[in-house]
């Protein structure tokens, strides 16, 4: 068994970080992940919102090890994912465990993503996985292997998180500058139906108002 432990800093406010993980995939640097099913989401009565999904993704592992396990020659392969979100804590907890090839290998993943305990407009995850080959010659090798697959694809996981963040915050600009143009656009109409003389009847003076 191999344990791999890992923490990052992203500099965005931690509501942005959430909203990015919902939008991770699909996107051209974490090229594996094939499609995302959501199998049950539900709000608690506690608030907390929990989401059951299955991943499918691609993961190629060289062919010696494959034969070694006695794994299928298949590439496609699932895994089950639960998450937690907690708004008032701020706290979002996802665990995943792999569904193929579970007999000979297990892997078992925790990310959790919080607000920085110094800098709150930044995010802190922490990540961990358990890798255990079952049964086999040259396991602790290949339980190596498979870590070291697993840091390379954890790297191109946090590079896609700020790729979808930044296509969200350009999103939200264009929202911005949209919005902007209306109310402009608004005000101009406005400004053009109002005459620019307009009589007020008083019930005791008699006179013209005229706007300036």
């Amino acid at each position: 068994m191999k344990i791999w432990t890992s923490e990052h800093t992203f500099s965005h406010p931690w509501e942005t970080v959430i909203k990015a993980t919902f939008r991770k995939y699909p996107n051209p640097l974490n090229t594996a992940v094939k499609g995302i099913d959501v199998i049950d989401r539900q709000v608690k009565l506690d608030g907390t919102l929990q989401s059951h999904r299955i991943i499918t993704s691609e993961w190629a592992l060289p062919r010696w090890i494959s034969s070694l396990l006695c794994l299928s020659s298949s590439k496609t392969c699932y895994a089950s994912e639960f998450s937690t979100i907690d708004p008032l804590k701020k706290e979002m907890t996802l665990k995943t465990k792999n569904l193929t090839f579970c007999k000979e290998l297990s892997v078992e993943e925790k990310l959790t993503y919080f607000p920085h305990p110094i800098e709150p407009n930044q995010t802190l995850l922490k990540q961990e996985a358990v890798i255990t080959v079952h049964g086999v010659p040259l396991s602790s090798y290949i339980e190596d292997i498979i870590t070291s697959t697993i840091s390379t694809n954890a790297d191109k996981g946090r590079q896609a998180m700020e790729f979808v963040i930044n296509k969200l915050n350009t999103e939200m600009q264009g929202i911005s500058t949209v919005y902007q143009k209306s109310v402009d656009d608004l005000k101009a109409q406005v400004k053009r139906s109002i005459p620019e003389e307009i009589d007020i009847p008083h019930p005791h003076l008699n006179y013209t108002t005229r706007k300036s």
